[in-house]
């Protein structure tokens, strides 16, 4: 035994030895994780890096000899750096020091050196700590970005498309003090995301085809400026441009009051046509952005009842996207302008589905995303339903023809049938009231009880003859639910009830927290609604870009689509049509006061049924391909159209 005690006594100090002389292994640094085809949240967003910088943009939107500089704030995992690079989500807006983001209106916050501590909205929480970069970027103009706005133009536009540039190494990028900022944290893949004007930003970046772009997801945009203005050479609002820029600017009046004056005199209020400054914010076929170009993915979310970025905007949209076969996914919701993190009982879906959207297109997970139904459809108060696409496959297009004794139809009305109204500026609640009683600024046509629940899904199209006894009218046309049911109350707080009781998102810091409070959807008990609605300016039955008069007491053909729908009108209701003169709840103008009359025998509103048409016997219904539906006529008993 004694022997051994030296023996042990140097095996035990060998061992201290080396267990002195050989440095504990490191930790491994936090990678990428993914579990359940989702990113983990390893990183720490307390620790996360901080920090802003200047881009140069190719504009000099305020004309004093520089290069316009934007503001970039950027939050991203401490590990990321040339060892790990990270993909980017972007949100570029005009609204960081005036209204604020989202539905309880947060606002950037700055530490002494500049930093932004409180990031807007859950997007910083949440992604973050699961590998990505987050950047609020301050749209050309506003907050601490350089230059002047020009809604929708090219400093708005070519400001955005820059961000992109320095994150691939394709445009300069200062620090605070001028020296030299570069991107080397990134994989150069970058994503756009935003409600309203950032997601706008979003849809014109995309549409200049900028490499490293590699998805958006546009909430309630624009998509052409023109259409959130106009429609069909009715005008919304007048001088708009101006209060809008003006309005996102927080710089002293002066310094960009030259610009307004600009855009305000090349906006061709006097006629309302589309012209050289709409078709360089036009992002489908426009001069400065084009739909053709677009490389990223695109996952759209708007209302059917946004009266503010109306829903024109995403359904033409959309079709251009499908036109040219552009990855993409689509949610359809029935509140006014808001925000998908808004939509009752959708919270978590919402945070999940965009999640998966992100790790798919800037982490390559492969998480069946693109595998699944494009279309998240909402059919009632808080009622959703997943279909192939939007609008509904195999929708048949059915046209009911209005006749002199108020009725809508299948059937022509007799030959020489007319009905008569004169263009006067007129609300919609009395456009619509006394459906049965004659009104002289209005002409107003309904189905019987409808026997069956029948659904809207698209754009139904308004075909009118008409003759003037002046050379031009303001036409408005209604669809309209006539029928007591209760429905999403959208006028009211936007259709959503904001309540004291939080939920989180993400990870917090006191400054930052990534909580918001819940809401539920408005709903009212009416005895009607109306569904969609359509302008246009008879002198712009043929052309947007110019302006022709209808020969004085000459009929004219005037076909124009209303604004999209997806609706369920209840069995017993009556479908209604309402054609009038201007619409004083949507546009400034005042009425023409030309007397109208509408050939019967030539005029119909075309509406999209989605087929097939729930509860319909398939005796009663006869399919001729998928733009021709012939459904049951009227008789003694049974009035159905």
């Amino acid at each position: 035994m004694s022997q051994l005690r030296p023996a042990l006594l140097t095996v035990a100090a060998l061992a201290l030895s080396l267990a002195v002389a050989t440095p504990a292994q490191a930790a491994a640094a936090p990678a990428i994780t993914v579990e359940d085809g989702r990113t983990q949240p390893v990183f720490s967003y307390a620790d996360a890096v901080r920090e802003h910088v200047y881009v140069e943009a190719p504009v000099d939107s305020d004309s004093d000899g520089n290069l316009d500089k934007v503001r970039v704030d950027i939050i991203r995992p401490k590990e990321s750096g040339p060892g790990l690079k990270v993909p980017v989500i972007i949100d570029e807006s005009p609204y960081y020091d005036n209204s604020g983001r989202g539905n309880e209106s947060e606002r950037k916050a700055y530490d002494a050196a500049g930093n932004v501590t409180k990031f807007p909205l859950f997007y910083d929480n949440y992604f973050v700590p699961r590998g990505y970069a987050v950047l609020h970027v301050d749209m050309i103009g506003t907050t601490r970005s350089d230059g002047c706005p020009d809604m929708g133009g090219p400093a708005d536009v070519l400001g955005g498309k820059a961000v992109i540039d320095w994150l691939n190494g394709r445009a300069k990028g200062f620090k605070a003090d001028g020296s030299p900022a570069l991107a080397d944290w990134t994989t150069g893949k970058a994503s756009m995301i935003g409600k309203s004007y950032d997601g706008t930003l979003a849809n014109a970046v995309a549409a200049t085809g900028v490499e490293g772009l590699e998805t958006i997801v546009p909430i309630s945009a624009i998509s052409s400026w023109y259409k959130y203005q106009r429609s069909n050479g009715v005008i919304y609002n007048y001088d708009y441009i101006s209060y809008l820029t003006n309005a996102v600017d927080t710089d002293p009046d002066a310094k960009c009051q030259a610009v307004r004056d600009a855009l305000d005199a090349a906006d061709g209020d006097d006629t309302g046509n589309y012209n050289p400054l709409w078709a360089e914010r036009d992002y489908i076929d426009g001069t400065l952005a084009d739909a053709s170009k677009i490389k990223a993915s695109v996952f759209v979310v708007h209302t059917v009842n946004d009266l503010n970025v109306k829903p024109d905007n995403f359904s033409t949209w959309w079709q251009a996207l499908a036109d040219r076969d552009v990855p993409r996914k689509i949610w359809v919701g029935q509140t006014q302008h808001v925000d998908p993190f808004d939509f009752e009982g959708r919270r978590g879906l919402w945070v999940d589905t965009l999640h998966r959207w992100f790790d798919y297109w800037l982490h390559g997970v492969q998480n069946g995303i693109m595998s699944e139904p494009r279309a998240d459809v909402e059919v009632g108060p808080a009622q959703w339903i997943t279909q192939r696409d939007w609008p509904a496959p195999f929708a048949v297009k059915a046209p009911l023809r209005p006749s002199p004794d108020g009725s809508l139809g299948l059937s022509r009305a007799a030959k020489g049938s007319t009905a008569t109204f004169t263009d006067t500026r007129m609300n919609e609640n009395a456009m619509v009231a006394d459906i049965g009683t004659p009104n002289p600024g209005r002409v107003a046509f309904t189905t019987g009880e409808l026997p069956v629940d029948l659904r809207l899904s698209g754009t139904p199209t308004v075909d009118l003859r008409v003759k003037l006894d002046k050379p031009t009218s303001n036409l408005t046309a209604l669809l309209v639910d006539f029928g007591e049911d209760t429905r999403v109350d959208w006028r009211r707080g936007q259709g959503i009830t904001t309540l004291t009781e939080e939920d989180c998102w993400g990870e917090s810091t006191a400054a930052d927290d990534g909580c918001y409070r819940k809401v539920v959807t408005n709903v009212a008990t009416r005895p009607l609604e109306i569904i969609a609605r359509g302008w246009i300016d008879v002198q712009n039955r043929e052309s947007l870009s110019e302006s022709a008069p209808l020969p004085v007491g000459e009929y004219g053909k005037v076909k124009w689509q209303t604004l999209p729908q997806d609706y369920i009108f209840k069995k017993g209701h009556r479908l209604g049509l309402v054609i009038a003169g201007t619409d004083s709840n949507y546009s400034d103008e005042a009425g023409t006061g030309a007397r109208v009359t509408v050939d019967l025998t030539k005029s119909s509103v075309v509406v999209p049924f989605a087929s097939p048409l729930s509860g319909l016997p398939k005796d009663k219904v006869k399919f001729h391909g998928p733009d021709r539906v012939e459904l049951p006529q009227p008789d003694s008993e049974f009035r159905f159209f």
